[in-house]
This record gives C-alpha cells, sequence and structure tokens, in this order.
C-alpha cells in the first residue's frame, strides 16, 4: 500500500513549530510497514526549513520516506495544482476519532498480522467442522 503520514500529532507530538517528542512506536512501526514493502510518504504541513527538520528528525531514527509533501520523489511542486497526496491509506492524527495507538496501527495494517489473522480463522473453521463431522 502507499501510506500518507502526517508527522506533528502523528509521529511526534503537537509542538508546531517545533518539533515535540517521539510518540511511542511511531517510528518502528513505520519501519516496519516499511519491511512489509509499504510506501510511505511524509504528508505534512510543514514546508521550507521546519519540513526539512522533521524529514531530518525521522531520517536520523532510521526511517526515510518514499516521498515527502508529493506523490513520488521527482514530482515537482505546482501551487497552481492541489498538494493533495494519492494513498491508499492516511494516518493523520485529525482522523475522526483521533490517533489510535501505534500498536494498534501497526496491527490493522502489518501483512504479518493479517497472514496470522487468516490462518487462525482458516483453523478455527477446521477445527469447528471435524468437531462436527468427526468429534465425540
Amino acid at each position: 500500500m502507499i501510506i500518507a503520514v502526517d508527522f506533528d500529532g502523528t509521529i511526534v507530538q503537537h509542538k508546531y513549530p517545533e518539533i515535540g517528542s517521539e510518540i511511542p512506536f511511531a517510528i518502528e512501526s513505520l519501519i516496519a510497514l516499511q519491511k512489509e514493502g509499504h510506501q510511505l510518504i511524509l504528508w505534512t504541513y510543514r514546508t521550507e526549513e521546519m519540513l526539512f527538520e522533521a524529514v531530518d528528525y525521522c531520517e536520523k531514527r532510521g526511517l526515510e520516506f518514499y516521498a515527502v509533501n508529493s506523490n513520488y520523489p521527482e514530482e515537482e511542486f505546482d501551487d497552481t495544482v492541489s498538494r493533495k497526496i494519492y494513498a491508499d491509506l492516511y494516518i493523520d492524527d485529525r482522523n475522526f476519532g483521533g490517533l489510535p495507538e501505534w500498536e494498534v496501527i501497526f496491527r490493522d495494517i502489518s501483512t504479518q498480522n493479517l497472514v496470522l489473522e487468516k490462518e487462525s480463522k482458516t483453523k478455527k473453521v477446521l477445527t469447528r467442522f471435524l468437531d462436527k463431522f468427526f468429534g465425540d
């Protein structure tokens, strides 16, 4: 998936224009999602020097984005076109209901967990089937 991720209030606590403290498990979760093959786009209100600070903050912690405030790395900023980013999923503290814990976000997105859930459901169905037809 292509996942657009906000910075302030999502990766770090809201202290804009400064950088707040890291929200627990944000960076680790995003790196793990990248390792599963998801493309991450940093999608933030920050521009110019404040944007460079946010990108640098993430890079120093091992998180590099596929693109920053753009759909792909080579995209040129054009202020005559909407800055809307295309993504399959948006992670932002301004979501309806707010930002879930990062453990919940990772569990719900992770392809590894989807496979485990599918296997678990398949085992439950198979167990019920076997119990129904071959049980005591």
